[in-house]
């Protein structure tokens, strides 16, 4: 299957998803846990990146409302977490990425974010898929692990009925029986005929849902090869969350990479998509 021409999606001035464009990475915690690491992951991804010139947004979440357990840490909240990203879009002059739960916290979030994402398990959630669309941001939509790829344009019109076309389209992996997730790779070609920037979320393609009982597992051995065999498809951006020490991190430890490889990671990445995309 041949992929068809894909429309380019600018996300600031110097990044910009799908048409020519190389594969950008989407980074940073999965949640925020202070200040002062978000900024030091920030940080460091930017001068990785910038050094690899690899286009790269910063991603970060104010509240992970979709926890296992009730017990599992949230973060900061959304006024906290808000005032943190914004700071780090004025500190690193770079763009942001964060998800949002709830349709009475999206004209705040879109007043600080580049893109808005809505989480995979709320992908069929209309109101709150409208609501983002009518903001004018690009909004990055997670295909649910219970969605097939083809099922994927229905939540691509939800966003363009409101004149909104800077889609982006997420996968993440599809349930495989219980608490596991598998990577469909024709996922990729098949969401990418509807004509928009297709994003690989490798890290929680990786989890065990619910896998430790009240919290998710994972298997972070697996996301070199993962991503690897999704650049090779074409990919537009990769998704990847990191933590200077993984097992210490609030949420999702299992499934996150260390800060440290990011930029080995990197490094193999690149000259397959150079390969693939004729760069």
């Amino acid at each position: 299957m041949q992929w068809p021409n894909i429309a380019e999606v600018f996300i600031s001035q110097e990044v910009s998803l799908g048409g020519k464009s190389p594969f950008a990475l989407i980074s940073g915690p999965n949640v925020i846990e202070s200040e002062k690491l978000t900024f030091k992951i920030a940080e460091e991804l930017l001068d990785i990146t910038s050094t690899l010139d690899i286009p790269f947004i910063f991603k970060a979440s104010y509240d992970k409302a979709n926890r296992s357990s009730l017990n599992s840490y949230r973060g900061p909240g959304l006024k906290e977490g808000l005032e943190v990203l914004k700071q780090v879009k004025a500190r690193y002059k770079i763009p942001v990425i964060t998800d949002v739960h709830a349709v009475d916290q999206v004209e705040a979030v879109a007043q600080v974010v580049d893109i808005i994402q809505i989480p995979a398990f709320l992908c069929r959630q209309t109101d709150l898929i409208l609501a983002c669309a009518k903001t004018g941001k690009p909004v990055n939509i997670k295909k649910g692990q219970f969605l097939a790829p083809w099922d994927v344009k229905n939540m691509v019109d939800k966003i363009t009925s409101q004149g909104n076309h800077k889609v982006l389209l997420t996968e993440r992996g599809v349930s495989f029986g219980y608490n596991n997730l598998i990577v469909d790779m024709t996922s990729f070609p098949i969401m990418r005929t509807l004509g928009y920037p297709v994003i690989f979320d490798v890290t929680h393609s990786v989890q065990l849902p619910t896998g430790a009982g009240a919290s998710t597992g994972g298997r972070k051995e697996f996301i070199p090869s993962l991503a690897r065999a999704a650049v090779a498809t074409g990919i537009d951006a990769l998704f990847l969350e990191v933590h200077p020490n993984p097992k210490e991190a609030k949420c999702d430890g299992p499934s996150c990479t260390p800060l440290d490889q990011v930029a080995s990671l990197l490094e193999a990445l690149k000259p397959i998509d150079v390969h693939v995309k004729g760069l």
